[in-house]
């Protein structure tokens, strides 16, 4: 299915997206967190992918390791705590649990491909946003976008490729150009909607703050869906439903019921 030019009526994701998994019930870009999401009804999920140091795709948010595994205990004093300059095999000894709750002590950061798998077993959509090393972005996006079209080959629904970065946007689109793309934005810089075009985009994703009616009728008016992050309340959902938005990536997977 080509989806890069989606009609209105053919848009094939959920409204309602888990934010890293399940947002903050089980340690973020886990394979736990997925679960958690999925046993709460979510039938979407956003993920952050970036590179190891020997090319192998996995999940973290953050470019370092301090946050979210126990780095500090297992890599030397002297170690990089960028976490695309170690080897996977490094990456893999790490415990990407503990840092949440005990309940999840030894949670492993996954690689992409074992969440893909997870997602596409369980006829599950995925909202993949490139989060590069610093430098790496170009590369990054074709690597990650090659491994989605793979992975995702004969599917009925390729995932969603996402960026803040404009060169990892770039790069997705010049070595998988069928695959769908959305730029993120944290602000509506000068030129969003034309970068946006340029890229080939089917999306933008803001922070929901950004979205009104203006700014809707202007990503509308130009053929793209309007997806939101991250929204918790739920006042501002409904301001976004009541906008006619497209998708709101949330935390609350707990206070969200994805059917509605």
């Amino acid at each position: 299915m080509n989806i890069t030019h989606i009609e209105k009526d053919a848009w094939p994701y959920p409204r309602w997206v888990a934010h890293r998994g399940a947002g903050k019930l089980a340690p973020e870009n886990t394979l736990a967190a997925f679960r958690k999401g999925a046993s709460l009804g979510y039938r979407m999920f956003e993920c952050d992918v970036k590179l190891s140091a020997d090319g192998v795709a996995f999940l973290l948010h953050d470019d370092t390791l301090q946050r979210t595994t126990n780095a500090n205990d297992l890599l030397s004093a002297d170690a990089s705590m960028v976490a695309g300059d170690h080897v996977w095999g490094a990456l893999a000894q790490l415990d990407a649990g503990s840092w949440h709750s005990r309940t999840f002590a030894g949670e492993p950061l996954p690689t992409f491909e074992a969440i893909a798998r997870y997602c596409l077993r369980n006829a599950f959509h995925l909202n993949i946003e490139i989060k590069p090393t610093p430098g790496t972005a170009y590369p990054t996006g074709q690597a990650v976008a090659t491994q989605a079209a793979r992975l995702w080959r004969g599917a009925p629904t390729p995932p969603l490729l996402t960026s803040f970065d404009v060169p990892a946007l770039e790069g997705a689109l010049q070595a998988q150009p069928h695959l769908p793309r959305g730029l993120l934005l944290e602000t509506l810089w000068p030129g969003w909607l034309d970068t946006a075009l340029r890229l080939g985009c089917v999306a933008v994703v803001c922070d929901h703050v950004l979205w009104d009616a203006e700014s809707v009728g202007q990503a509308k008016g130009a053929g793209l869906r309007t997806l939101s992050y991250t929204v918790n309340d739920a006042m501002e959902s409904q301001r976004l439903l009541d906008l006619g938005t497209d998708g709101i990536i949330t935390d609350r997977v707990d206070l969200f019921a994805p059917s509605v």
